[in-house]
C-alpha cells in the first residue's frame, strides 16, 4: 500500500507531512532554536567532517555544543553515532534534539543541513543564525532530477536563513560571552540583534549566487592556489588555507598568515578547517586558542579511520565514507602519501535510486589505482544488488583487471571484507568504503539491518589472527 501511495501521489504533496511534523515538533518543543546559536553546514561533500571538527573547536574555546550530523547526534559531551541512515531526522526528532541541547544548558546547536532536508521542509521552524556552505558539484542528481534543481534546493536554504527572524543578543549566552568585544557596550543592550551570516566556499564557481542573499555579514574562505571565483572587494576578505604539507604525522598548512598542524591526514581537511574556523572567528576566538585546538582535532569517525588492530598483522586497514568521484580520489591522495606495497579495495556503489552514473566512474577510478578489487553490496535499497556490483565490475574489467584473479564479486559484504583481510600481506593497505561509521544498511522493503563496517573490520581480524 505505501508504495502504491509513493507511485501514485506526487512527492511534493507526500512532503507536505514533512512541513507539518517540522512545525508541530516546534510547537510542541516549545521553539528551542530561539534559545540557542543556531549554525547549519551544507555543500556536497565536508558537511560531516565540517559539523564535527568545528564541534571540537568551539569546545576548545569553551562553549558548551550540541551537533546533529550523519556521523552522531551530540549533546554536551555525550553521543551516539548516527544509526538512522539519515542526516535530518523526521517525526520532530530534530526540534527533540534542539530542546535536549537547551535543557542541557548548550550555547550553541550545529545542525548538518541537507538538500534533500530542504525538499522535505526538515529545515522549516528552525531559526538559523550562520549558514555554511562547503562545497558544490554535480552530485544526488537522479534523486533531485537535474544539477539545477540540486542546487537550487541549496539556495533555497540559504535564503530561508536570510529571512528568518533576528534573536536577541541578550537571549543567547553564546552570543553575550563571545560578541562582548565585538559590540562593546551593546552587547548588554536589550535591543541589540544577532546579524544572519553566510560562510561560503569562494572556490566554488556558484559562491556569488550563494552571497547575493540579504545576509547582514557575509563571509568566504578558499584555496590560496586555486580560482577564486569572488568580485574583487570579496577577494580582499577572504580567509585563505595555503602552503600546505602533508606528512604521515597529518597536515601543517597556514590560514590568513597563521601556522596549523592537524594529526588528521587528507588535504581536503585543511579546507574543512578553514570552514570551521570561519565560524569560531565569529566568536571572537583567538589565533592562538584555534592553533591548539587544531593541533589536538580527534580523528573523524569512518572517515579515513585507522583500525588499529590491523597495524599487529603487519598491514594497514582504513574505514571511509567516500562514496562519490571527488571523495574518491580524495582518499587515493593519502593513500599514495602512506605508499602501501599494495592496495586491497573493498567497495560498491548505493542504489536506490541514486546516481546510477556514479558506478562507472567509481569503477574506472578504483580499477586503476587498487591493485586488487573486491566488489560487494552497499546500501542497494530497491534495487538489485548483483545489478550494480556487476555495473561497477564490467568497468573495473575495462581497466585491466581480471575476474577472480584480481576483481571479485562478492555479493555479501562481511564476505568481502573476509576476503581482503584473508589475502592481505605485510605492508598492504586495505581499503573498505562508502560506509564509514555509518550503523546501518540499507536493503529492499525499507529495512535497515544494522552494520558498521569498523566492527567488521575488527571481528575479521579477531577471527583470522586471535587477537
Amino acid at each position: 500500500m505505501k508504495n502504491l501511495l509513493r507511485k501514485f501521489i506526487p512527492k511534493k504533496i507526500r512532503n507536505l507531512k514533512h512541513l507539518f511534523y517540522a512545525w508541530y515538533g516546534a510547537f510542541k518543543y516549545s521553539h528551542p532554536s530561539e534559545e540557542l546559536f543556531v549554525i547549519g553546514v551544507t555543500g556536497t561533500s565536508g558537511k560531516s567532517s565540517t559539523v564535527f571538527l568545528l564541534r571540537q573547536i568551539l569546545e576548545s574555546a569553551g562553549f558548551r555544543v550540541g551537533s546533529l550530523s550523519t556521523i552522531d547526534f551530540y549533546i554536551a559531551g555525550e553521543n551516539k553515532l548516527n544509526d538512522q541512515k539519515m542526516t535530518m531526522l523526521g517525526k520532530m526528532q530534530i526540534q527533540k534534539y534542539l530542546r535536549e541541547m537547551v535543557d542541557k544548558k548548550c550555547d550553541i546547536a550545529i545542525v548538518e543541513t541537507t538538500s534533500e532536508g530542504r525538499v522535505q521542509y526538515r529545515h522549516r521552524f528552525i531559526n538559523y543564525d550562520i549558514m555554511v556552505l562547503t562545497n558544490l558539484y554535480p552530485e544526488h542528481i537522479e534523486s533531485h532530477g537535474s544539477f539545477e534543481k540540486y542546487k537550487r534546493a541549496k539556495l533555497d536554504l540559504f535564503g530561508y536563513v536570510s529571512k528568518c527572524r533576528k534573536k536577541l543578543v541578550t537571549r543567547i549566552p553564546a552570543c553575550r560571552q563571545a560578541w562582548r568585544g565585538l559590540y562593546a557596550d551593546d552587547a548588554d543592550n536589550a535591543d541589540a540583534l544577532i546579524p544572519k551570516t553566510v560562510i561560503v566556499n569562494g572556490n566554488s564557481e556558484y559562491a556569488e549566487e550563494f552571497l547575493d542573499f540579504n545576509f547582514e555579514k557575509k563571509i568566504s574562505f578558499a584555496w590560496k592556489d586555486q580560482e577564486i571565483c569572488l568580485s574583487p572587494a570579496r577577494k580582499k576578505l577572504t580567509l585563505l588555507v595555503g602552503d600546505i604539507v602533508a606528512t604521515e604525522k597529518g597536515l601543517n598548512f597556514n590560514i590568513a598568515n597563521t601556522p596549523f598542524h592537524t594529526p588528521l591526514f587528507g588535504v581536503h581537511n585543511a579546507l574543512n578547517i578553514s570552514s570551521a574556523l570561519s565560524v569560531a572567528r565569529e566568536f571572537q576566538i583567538d589565533w592562538d586558542v584555534l592553533q591548539k585546538a587544531v593541533a589536538n582535532l580527534k580523528p573523524i569517525p569512518g572517515r579515513v579511520e585507522f583500525i588499529k588492530e590491523a597495524e599487529k598483522c603487519g598491514f594497514k586497514v582504513i574505514v571511509d565514507y567516500a562514496f562519490e568521484p571527488k571523495a574518491m580520489s580524495a582518499l587515493y591522495e593519502v593513500v599514495d602519501l602512506l605508499k602501501p606495497k599494495r592496495v586491497v579495495h573493498v567497495f560498491g556503489s548505493t542504489g536506490g535510486g541514486r546516481d546510477v552514473s556514479r558506478r562507472a566512474v567509481l569503477g574506472e577510478i578504483i580499477g586503476k589505482k587498487a591493485n586488487i578489487c573486491i566488489i560487494t553490496d552497499e546500501d542497494p535499497y530497491e534495487d538489485d544488488p548483483m545489478e550494480i556490483i556487476t555495473d561497477v565490475a564490467n568497468r573495473v574489467e575495462k581497466t585491466g583487471k581480471i575476474l577472480d584473479k584480481n576483481l571479485f564479486k562478492i555479493l555479501d559484504r562481511k564476505e568481502a571484507i573476509y576476503k581482503a583481510i584473508e589475502i592481505a600481506e605485510a605492508g598492504d593497505l586495505i581499503l573498505v568504503t562508502g560506509k564509514g561509521s555509518e550503523q546501518g544498511m540499507c536493503v529492499a522493503g525499507g529495512k535497515m539491518i544494522g552494520w558498521d563496517d569498523r566492527e567488521v573490520v575488527r571481528e575479521v581480524i579477531g577471527k583470522l589472527y586471535m587477537i
